[in-house]
């Protein structure tokens, strides 16, 4: 299998979270050619910030491999790590991160900074761009479906004065 192949199942997952109304971000940990771990973002239905699609496959590619040093296998995600995600992937010592699309609002890789350049004592080899177009596309189209929607709802307005002593 090769990053183009890992991408794709990613990007599946990324697929699955945004079908379930959260932000289409998908993640899987490879060991050779085995898949170990797999997350997708679930903060929405946890109500957790934690719940990040990195965060979950590290934890599963751990509890697979019972360890938490990951340091034979590649991670592959949709969108550029952001700080605590990059932060997790240097604590787990994964020696390789592939993603798809930059993040210029989060992206803690290259775009916002570079985590993985700075003086830590793990440094990831990082391959960007991978389906790039494809996993940018179904982040612009979930935020797109997403405005609209925000759009529609129904607008909170404080009550008038007459309506508060009516018992309105």
């Amino acid at each position: 299998m090769n990053d183009v192949c890992f991408m794709r199942q990613a990007l599946d997952l990324a697929r699955e979270a945004g079908e379930a109304g959260e932000v289409p971000v998908g993640c899987v940990v490879v060991r050779g050619d085995t898949v170990v771990g797999r997350g997708r973002n679930r903060r929405e239905r946890d109500k957790s910030a934690l719940a990040h699609a990195e965060i979950e496959a590290i934890d599963q590619a751990c509890r697979t491999l019972g360890g938490w040093r990951l340091w034979e296998c590649t991670l592959y995600v949709t969108l550029e790590p952001c700080p605590m995600c990059a932060g997790a992937i240097l604590n787990a010592r994964i020696p390789r991160v592939v993603y798809g699309a930059s993040d210029r609002k989060a992206g803690a890789v290259r775009s916002v900074c570079g985590l993985f350049d700075m003086a830590f004592n793990h440094h990831p080899a990082v391959e960007a761009g991978v389906l790039e177009e494809e996993c940018a596309e179904l982040l612009r189209e979930f935020f797109r479906d997403l405005r609209v929607q925000l759009r529609s709802r129904p607008r909170w307005r404080p009550p008038e004065r007459g309506e508060k002593e009516a018992g309105m």
